[in-house]
């Protein structure tokens, strides 16, 4: 059933303005939009975008890789209360392992901290949050000092480094997309691709004092595998998100108590979407909302809410002309429109950002 209109505010062209994003968008109170791109540009090395209420776009910043820069940016970004912008880039920088950056308001670009490739991290693919000292955490898919699986880390406002956590397969591995999430306490919450138990990914939270705990691990079995995406975690601990692969059918959406019980709220079929990446969106209700990078009647990826009581209802079917593959997580507002990005397709074939109002 489609429940909402989907209205195209920007088709990307590939060229100097930017192409493929592969993150989502956020906004700020005057209804501008801000996003990275992983490929076009000055460069052709990815951008930094803003795109205005009335559908003008600017490069606040375009990557020139090499060893100065950053490149490949597959991450969404933080906007702190000043207006700055922080993110990461997948690749570049001194070392050729990806940066943490960040962009002013009048564009001009800092490259905060380059990976070494050693237990500091390599390729941090998953964005950064920044708590109110200014520090940021993100993750690396691999590095560390545990054989490689992947680290947590904090940069600080001045770009000092300090790793809080190595994966080491058996408590996770390889944190893919996705931000993490922190609660009111300071706790650190997200999701490995694969590890743990059962060999197909987890679901942790690094308290603030630095301990680790495995909340919950995904076998390859019809609770689902290969967690990735941004989680959502609520006032009373627990986590909700997506898997992508499936045994029985074409990802899950889930949630894990904070006493590490799981439940498969939904199985994507296919006709629904399939292959969910970017983790889901919650409102004041309980509804979870999010996206599927494949499937539908099209084939070109979805946007759904599930319901608390488990009701799935397809708000969007991509068409191509509209989008395709959306990977990169959504944004509710508070009047209930849904901001988002799609990979490929659009006017050009470079992507697009959209919204969804009911």
């Amino acid at each position: 059933m489609q429940a909402q209109t989907l209205t195209t505010i920007y088709s990307f062209t590939g060229g100097t303005d930017g192409g493929g994003p592969d993150a989502g968008v956020i906004p700020d109170r005057l209804g501008n939009l801000y996003g990275t791109t992983y490929n076009g540009g000055t460069y052709d090395r990815g951008v930094v975008f803003k795109i205005d209420s009335a559908g003008n776009e600017t490069v606040l910043h375009s990557f020139a890789g090499g060893t100065t820069d950053g490149c490949v940016s597959t991450a969404g970004l933080f906007r702190d209360e000043s207006g700055n912008l922080y993110g990461t880039t997948s690749d570049c920088g001194t070392s050729g392992y990806g940066t943490v950056f960040k962009v002013g308001k009048d564009g001009h670009e800092t490259v905060l901290y380059s990976f070494q490739g050693g237990s500091d991290g390599m390729y941090p693919y998953g964005g950064v949050i920044r708590d109110r000292y200014g520090n940021l955490y993100g993750t690396t898919i691999f590095g560390g000092s545990s054989g490689g699986y992947g680290t947590v880390f904090r940069t600080s406002k001045n770009g000092k480094e300090t790793l809080l956590h190595s994966f080491a397969y058996t408590d996770g591995a390889y944190p893919q997309y996705g931000k993490l999430v922190m609660d009111k306490a300071g706790n650190l919450y997200g999701l490995t691709s694969e590890g743990g138990s059962y060999l197909n990914g987890v679901v942790y939270r690094l308290s603030k004092q630095g301990q680790f705990t495995v909340l919950f691990g995904f076998g390859y079995d019809c609770n689902g595998s290969d967690p990735q995406g941004k989680p959502w975690v609520d006032n009373l601990g627990n986590v909700y998100g997506t898997t992508r692969d499936y045994s029985c059918g074409y990802g899950t959406v889930w949630k894990v108590t904070k006493t590490g019980t799981e439940t498969t709220l939904h199985t994507f079929d296919g006709s629904d979407g399939a292959w969910p990446l970017a983790g889901v969106d919650r409102d004041s209700k309980g509804n979870l909302y999010g996206d599927t990078t494949d499937g539908g009647a099209y084939g070109y990826g979805t946007v759904y809410q599930l319901s608390p009581s488990g009701t799935l209802t397809l708000l969007h079917t991509f068409s191509g002309k509209d989008g395709e593959y959306p990977d990169g997580g959504l944004v509710l507002n508070a009047n209930g429109s849904l901001y988002g990005t799609a990979n490929e397709g659009g006017r050009y074939g470079y992507g697009t950002v959209w919204v969804l109002s009911p």
